[in-house]
């Protein structure tokens, strides 16, 4: 249980935090980044040793396609994951709906009239695939290695926050389907038809990183018993 409640705080803290800033800042790229980005820092270093601090649906699936995890354990994790962000933007819109800022948009994804570069939605299932394998390879390679475990977090972090500075101006960075899904119940309308790219792109660029990860691996390895 304790895994679970883990990943239920260190979500929360991802979105809160992350979307919090989004929204406080403007969208700033470095500003979002950076939060998004330290919350996982701080939090990998805090629950990583208790749940691994995956706190994202499309970790766990890497995770549980890597053979690290049972079928049961990643859907409890996930199911922690969704309650956790939402617990985090309801916070978050709680605060935000008593200020003068508003609820507009609360760092929702989105692509065409909601993406500042009016990206189209191919564009976005694209940029979103990217950046996701570009994380979930990077975590699998970082976590792989037990002699990298000290910096692992920060290593994920910073990941995390570059690309970000990629995404933002594009879809918003999803890379996690529990932070883009909360958002977008919240919202509703628009935000709630197009949230689907943000949860099956990031699954799909989760899914491509660790067979590639896999792949990679076992041929490093073959070589090297030559």
């Amino acid at each position: 249980m304790k895994k679970y409640i883990a990943e239920f705080i260190g979500t929360l803290v991802l979105v809160f935090f992350g979307c919090g800033v989004a929204v406080i800042s403007g969208g700033n790229l470095v500003a979002t980044s950076l939060a998004f980005g330290l919350s996982i820092v701080a939090m990998a270093y805090v629950i990583g040793n208790i749940s691994g601090c995956h706190v994202n649906p499309a970790v766990s699936l890497a995770m549980y396609l890597s053979k690290k995890m049972t079928l049961k354990e990643f859907a409890y994790y996930v199911i922690a994951q969704i309650l956790g962000s939402v617990a985090g933007i309801a916070i978050l819109y709680l605060i935000l709906n008593d200020s003068s800022i508003g609820v507009a948009s609360l760092g929702a994804n989105g692509y065409g009239v909601l993406s500042t570069t009016d990206i189209s939605l191919l564009s976005a299932i694209i940029i979103e695939v990217i950046l996701t394998f570009v994380f979930i390879y990077t975590i699998l390679g970082v976590t792989s290695d037990d002699s990298k475990s000290s910096i692992s977090g920060l290593v994920i972090g910073l990941t995390l926050t570059f690309v970000h500075l990629l995404g933002i101006r594009l879809t918003g960075t999803s890379v996690n389907p529990a932070r883009s899904l909360a958002p977008a119940i919240f919202l509703g309308g628009e935000a709630l038809k197009q949230v689907w790219v943000f949860i099956v792109a990031p699954l799909v660029g989760s899914v491509i990183a660790t067979y590639t990860f896999k792949y990679l691996n076992t041929t490093k390895n073959t070589k090297k018993g030559r």
